[in-house]
């Protein structure tokens, strides 16, 4: 059989051979080609993605510092703080190969593209090869989330925040190509696991191979603009017969014998130079070359073939749009990565239950989903599973929107401890109070549903709403709603913080003998705690003065000998003392933790202060510049520095100090 495919009356018709098999079965040495690239490509994918894992393992086996995640993403860390990592100078590579070479690096070099085509594998072996989904609007997506990841940070910086964050200042250009924390800027399992099926398997089930680099990844928003310059090309020769086998095989979904027939050259930026099509073309015509590219890619024949309209498609995009919007960032754990397959498949999903709608027949995967004008019981389930993703999705983003407003009035709150829960808090006026009880409410319509809200988060994510709503009840005085809150919160997990905001709650609200009481079980029950306890010897030092808090201190470090956190309260509040002997008990103590942490930059300056105090500057000198070693960019360090050197008649060191060329500037 030979069916053809009919194009306009200034080509002449390509006939598409098919035969037996076609160029994938096993016995056709032209299948046997297509297998071996496609076996050193995956064998590229896999070595990387094992010198990746073996990367990890090292570092979780011997902990430490080690190379900085090599992840594109972590330009945005370049773009934004000026940081130049790994990921930067992998990415920088990437972009700058691809304008030569042509996008290989999405085809040779990703792990999400190797998820892919092994899935696209796994569905072929159950005889599903799905169709590839083509829409114009949706193949914007990429490159708005580009713009958005990597532009949008630098219109910001240099256009937008010197009118609305003039204290927003450029910390320079910085290197950070090692880290001690890899996981950092990672999701979790709970996130990547459902990632990696949604992008690497979803995707490719739904809308046909390498559909999230087509529609989801910001990436190849990129690479795809660059490809169109690059001289490295799939190229043909003479010998081309159009017979089709090189689109049959494609994986990239690019329609290579209509390319090299108009231009004699791929230009199609979807091909990411697998080189499959040149493993199975029977007349060995294709080639990987450079050269020169033609003047203009526009066809000269129909247009591109759309599996929709234009109408359609606009409906469909706002809703695959609207559906990446909606999930990005909801409970907190939604990355713009995963937000964007989710929005394809969504739309797909809102496609197809509209075509079930419309057309008298529809089917998906050799499945009906209407036939004759009567519906199947697939396709209603397709239009009942398409009516609760678009309840969920709106769901979501209403919920995403409440916990965004609510948030925003939060931050909002830059107001100080002391005029909350001090001796003298100031009252909010009332339309600053009507704001944060809008906040407050919306905060609450977001909860869980098992908090009285409408949100579907975790309870990690209604953990951190509940402390955001608590510090907006203490703002509005209302201490007895934001003392339940932290109080559910710590029975569920008791931590040092919470029981620490328990406290500062209670003498807010004047109740010093319950917040005592706390103080005396949390300490009991978590000894350990050197944080909440060291709170408590200032609040000593603020009710009871000096002797009392100094007394409490030694109690407490005759209690736990080694704390560290103790030993330098003790000391501090030593030689805070006018008096010299425990100002000289106060510098022994601080010797002591220096011999324990001797990296503490600011248990040198401390020392420095003391013995600078008593007038032994011989002393006090040392202190200071091994503590200007330890922290050189800490300006109270270096002007203490400075002034002990002009004590000792040194003005020519301390004004080398302090030029702005010296590490404190």
């Amino acid at each position: 059989m030979r069916p053809t495919s009919t194009f306009p009356s200034t080509c002449a018709d390509v006939p598409l051979t098919i035969l037996a098999g076609g160029p994938r079965d096993r016995a056709d040495p032209r299948a046997q080609r297509v297998n071996r690239m496609s076996r050193r490509r995956f064998a590229v994918l896999i070595f990387i993605q094992a010198a990746l894992a073996v990367h990890v393992g090292l570092w979780l086996w011997r902990g430490g510092e080690t190379i900085a995640p090599l992840e594109p993403s972590e330009s945005m860390e370049t773009l934004k703080h000026g940081v130049i990592n790994v990921g930067a100078l992998l990415f920088g590579l990437a972009l700058l190969s691809t304008a030569i070479l042509g996008r290989w690096f999405c085809g040779w070099g990703c792990h999400v593209i190797l998820l892919q085509d092994w899935c696209e594998r796994l569905l072929a072996r159950i005889g599903l090869r799905p169709k590839p989904f083509r829409s114009r609007l949706l193949l914007w997506v990429p490159l708005a989330l580009a713009l958005y990841m990597f532009a949008w940070p630098v219109v910001y910086r240099l256009a937008i925040a010197p009118l609305v964050q003039p204290d927003l200042h450029w910390p320079g250009w910085s290197w950070q190509l090692t880290t001690t924390d890899f996981w950092t800027t990672f999701p979790s399992w709970a996130v990547a696991i459902p990632f990696l099926f949604v992008c690497g398997f979803l995707t490719v089930y739904l809308l046909g191979g390498k559909a999230y680099c087509t529609y989801g990844c910001p990436y190849g928003g990129f690479f795809a603009p660059l490809d169109r310059l690059a001289i490295g090309r799939i190229r043909v020769n003479d010998s081309c017969e159009g017979c089709g086998h090189c689109t049959a095989v494609c994986s990239s979904n690019v329609r290579v014998h209509e390319e090299v027939r108009d231009f004699k050259m791929v230009v199609d930026p979807g091909c990411m130079k697998c080189l499959d099509c040149v493993s199975a073309c029977p007349k060995d015509a294709l080639r990987f070359d450079f050269g020169a590219i033609p003047a203009s890619h526009q066809r000269p024949a129909v247009a591109r073939l759309y599996d929709l309209p234009l109408t359609e498609e606009i409906g469909i995009a706002i809703i695959g749009v609207g559906t990446l919007l909606a999930v990005r960032g909801a409970y907190g754990v939604v990355p713009l990565l995963f937000a964007s397959g989710i929005g394809a498949c969504v739309a797909f999903f809102a496609w197809k239950a509209w075509r079930v709608l419309r057309d008298r027949s529809s089917s998906f995967h050799g499945h009906a989903l209407k036939s004759a004008a009567r519906m199947t019981a697939l396709g209603a389930s397709w239009l009942v599973a398409t009516a609760l993703l678009l309840v969920l999705v709106v769901h979501t983003g209403a919920v995403n929107l409440l916990t965004a407003r609510g948030l925003q009035t939060y931050e909002s709150l830059d107001i100080p401890e002391s005029d909350i829960f001090g001796d003298h808090a100031v009252e909010l006026e009332p339309v600053r109070q009507q704001a944060v009880r809008l906040g407050l409410r919306q905060l609450q319509i977001a909860s869980c549903l098992s908090d009285g809200g409408w949100g579907l988060g975790t309870r990690s994510w209604q953990d951190g709403l509940d402390l955001r709503m608590a510090w907006m009840h203490c703002v509005l005085r209302e201490f007895t709603d934001a003392e339940a809150l932290l109080q559910s919160m710590y029975r569920r997990a008791p931590t040092e913080a919470l029981a620490a905001n328990i406290c500062r709650i209670r003498r807010g609200r004047a109740d010093r003998a319950g917040a005592d009481a706390m103080y005396a079980q949390a300490q009991a029950d978590h000894p350990e705690w050197s944080r909440l306890r060291d709170e408590r010897m200032l609040w000593i030092l603020d009710e009871q003065g000096l002797e009392s808090a100094i007394a409490a201190s030694r109690a407490w470090v005759a209690e736990r000998p080694d704390d560290i956190t103790a030993m330098r309260r003790l000391s501090i509040l030593l030689l805070d003392a006018n008096d010299p002997v425990l100002v000289d008990e106060g510098i022994q103590l601080v010797r002591h933790t220096i011999t324990i942490e001797p990296d503490n930059a600011f248990a040198h300056y401390t020392l420095g202060l003391a013995e600078a105090q008593r007038g032994r500057l011989d002393l006090a000198l040392p202190a200071f510049e091994e503590a200007h070693r330890l922290a050189p960019d800490q300006a109270t360090i270096t002007e203490a520095l400075a002034r002990a050197y002009r004590e000792i008649g040194r003005g020519d060191d301390a004004a080398a100090l302090l030029a702005p060329s010296g590490s404190a500037r």
